[in-house]
């Protein structure tokens, strides 16, 4: 058995719970995490627990356990930190040490490289669809997602427009588009939302350019007895992919 250290045996003698460790708590219970790390292993190094040789044919470090490094990339998601804001949290918060599975007494955090380079891996093999996709099928099971009902809505993620950088040119993938009287440059986020639950269930993005009815059919079901939008949706019932649907408001 592992010993307690005396920060956390201090920690667990508090008398108040706080919202972040509730949170937590309820997320231990809700995401599944031996099936994300059952297709996210292959991925990763084929043993984890291992060191891992070197250029030179040595064995360097043990890598940071998987199931450490997706929790890490889970917070940082969930508060929106940085990858050094996200280092300096798990050192500063018990709750958050608890969570992830760092006991200072014998380790160190992670640092922002290491959870850095993991998220270039999530995104250079599309893992993150296959988590995102893991868990919506793991709700969808357990009946935690309604299906009847889903709300449609996009919102501008902002890019750099300057084109002071190596490149000495503007991301190729980013568009600007006016929204009231100011003029914005970066992507669109567009989601799916259960109407029910709140729960996200689909997202697609596009450049911001692109008008917010064009990726509507990729963030629907098909299951819907109701859709809602705002007014950016305004005569989506005329477009020929939706002209069957008589159910969108």
């Amino acid at each position: 058995m592992k010993q307690t250290s005396f920060a956390q045996a201090e920690f667990a003698a508090k008398k108040k719970t706080t919202r972040r460790e509730r949170f937590l708590a309820e997320m231990e219970q809700v995401v599944p995490w031996s099936r994300l790390l059952d297709v996210l292993q292959p991925h990763y190094y084929p043993d984890s627990r291992l060191p891992t040789p070197d250029s030179r044919g040595k064995r360097g470090r043990p890598p940071t356990p998987l199931n450490r490094m997706l929790r890490m990339y889970f917070v940082q998601q969930w508060y929106a930190l940085a990858d050094e804001a996200l280092e300096d949290a798990i050192y500063d918060s018990q709750a958050l040490r608890n969570f992830v599975g760092v006991d200072l007494a014998v380790e160190s955090v992670p640092d922002a490289t290491t959870l850095l380079k993991f998220r270039h891996l999530l995104e250079e093999r599309s893992l993150t669809k296959v988590i995102f996709e893991e868990i919506n099928s793991y709700l969808g099971e357990k009946g935690m997602l309604m299906r009847e009902g889903t709300i449609v809505d996009a919102t501008i993620i902002a890019a750099p427009p300057s084109t002071k950088n190596r490149a000495k040119a503007r991301d190729p993938e980013m568009h600007q588009t006016k929204k009231g009287n100011q003029w914005h440059f970066g992507m669109k986020m567009h989601i799916g939302v259960d109407d029910t639950l709140g729960l996200i269930h689909s997202i697609d993005t596009t450049a911001a350019n692109v008008h917010d009815i064009v990726p509507t059919g990729k963030l629907l079901h098909g299951e819907e007895q109701r859709v809602f939008g705002d007014a950016g949706y305004l005569g989506i019932q005329k477009r020929d992919e939706h002209k069957h649907r008589k159910n969108v408001s």
